[in-house]
């Protein structure tokens, strides 16, 4: 009997455990078909097709990458704050269907810049969902593990990013550019939509007709579903909202801009096209590493030292890319690895330094920070080249934008929302009483007392 009982209850301790697990991994698995994989991470790849049929300048067409920018943008604080209000999947399934009809619209587009530029907006007003829906539910369920959960999540997205370049130029060179960003957007409907149905859900979510409630019943027992952490107003007024932004817009205005342009600038340095899409692969592949590795470490290491490395590394990197190959890929993969560890940042900087009361809003509020700058930075390295015949006059500047990032990262202090201890078993064993703890301590946080150990 008491075989029984043991195997019993280790059988329920693994179905805990794996439940947990199977968010994580079906929301990086819809990441990895996701719109950064998907359509920005080979729009480098179309960038000499497209300039060929319609015979515009690199940087009309790489303008793509920052109109998708502005339509995420505008879409973010919408989305993250109805994602704060309703539940998770409704929304996300709607964003996804929308992201994907509108990468396929751009297989139709005729030879006008306007009518080719408008489904990148629609389609980053789409995929904005994706962006903010995922880490939503992934943190909801880890709190002492968050950096490696969200290291995890990022990695699965850039293996996506690893393979879709490569998978572009196969598609652009057997079919057309056209026929291949249809191909791209049935694949990313076919892999996310059945995953998203299964696995992706937030912890202890509740809801009324879709809308979420602050409690619960459970038999004679009310269960409060309260977040610790900052409104957007209360967030306004701190000093850690203002410098999150700044160092996350100074970095996607560097990073954009460098992963936008890497192929142009490398078949301008005397690589081939393949080969310079090769590059892309390579840094999507290290990234993989690189944010793995780095969301491991922001659960040992404060942010302040691992940010700080990675967002001055690259500046390393700048100086290495040139050809031969060999030599290209070794920056490449110096930039990746670091790239990876940058990519872990946001998320986690917003649920230690703002908590995860409104995540979904002040998310997309930080978003559009750093969309602003993806959208700039293309823009900036593309107007170098047709100004200068060269990308060599703004690397510069690239450099100077990774510098000034790691400084403020430096001065960021202690986390005003640490780890729960135990949270993570809590949470795969029981979701209810997982969130009495977090509403215990929401409570304590906003009396500026410390909550019961």
């Amino acid at each position: 009997m008491s075989d029984t009982s043991t195997y019993t209850s280790r059988s329920v301790r693994s179905r805990q455990q794996r439940r947990r697990w199977l968010v994580l991994l079906g929301s990086g698995i819809a990441n990895a078909v996701g719109p950064a994989a998907v359509v920005f991470a080979t729009i480098g790849t179309f960038v000499v097709p497209i300039t060929a049929e319609h015979g515009w300048n690199r940087t009309t067409v790489t303008a793509a990458a920052s109109v998708l920018s502005v339509g995420m943008a505008v879409a973010m604080p919408i989305v993250g704050r109805l994602l704060d209000r309703f539940a998770i999947r409704p929304i996300l399934l709607t964003c996804w269907l929308g992201y994907v009809g509108c990468t396929a619209l751009i297989a139709t587009t005729p030879r006008n810049v306007v009518l080719f530029l408008l489904p990148y907006l629609f389609l980053g007003f789409f995929g904005s969902g994706a962006v903010i829906a995922f880490p939503k539910a992934v943190l909801s369920w880890y709190d002492n593990r968050r950096g490696l959960a969200v290291g995890i999540l990022a990695g699965l997205g850039t293996l996506g990013g690893a393979a879709t370049p490569v998978l572009a130029y196969a598609f652009i060179s057997g079919v057309g550019w056209r026929a291949a960003y249809a191909l791209l957007a049935l694949i990313s409907a076919v892999v996310a939509i059945p995953t998203i149905l299964a696995f992706v859900r937030v912890r202890a979510e509740r809801s009324v007709r879709g809308r979420l409630v602050d409690e619960v019943v459970v038999g004679d027992h009310k269960v409060r579903l309260e977040l610790p952490g900052l409104t957007l107003r209360r967030a306004l007024r701190g000093r850690h909202f203002w410098m999150i932004a700044a160092m996350i817009g100074l970095q996607g205005t560097a990073q954009g801009g460098l992963v936008v342009h890497l192929v142009p600038l490398m078949t301008d340095r005397g690589l081939s096209q393949l080969m310079a899409a090769s590059l892309l692969t390579i840094l999507a592949a290290t990234s993989f590493f690189g944010r793995v590795a780095g969301g491991w470490l922001l659960d040992r290491v404060h942010v302040g030292v691992v940010g700080a490395v990675a967002l001055a590394a690259p500046i390393a990197g700048l100086f290495l890319l040139a050809p031969p190959f060999g030599r290209a890929a070794a920056a490449v993969v110096f930039l990746g690895l670091a790239f990876g560890v940058e990519s872990d940042l946001l998320n986690f900087l917003v649920s230690r330094y703002l908590g995860m009361r409104s995540f979904g809003q002040l998310l997309g509020v930080v978003w559009v920070v750093s969309l602003a700058g993806t959208a700039l930075g293309p823009l900036l390295l593309g107007a170098g080249f047709d100004h200068f015949g060269s990308y060599d006059a703004v690397l510069p500047v690239v450099g100077l934008a990774f510098g000034l990032s790691a400084l403020i990262i430096l001065l960021l202090g202690r986390y005003p929302y640490p780890a729960v201890a135990g949270f993570d078993e809590l949470a795969a064993r029981d979701e209810l009483a997982a969130a009495e703890v977090l509403s215990e301590v929401a409570e304590a946080k906003d009396r500026n007392v410390p909550p019961r150990s």
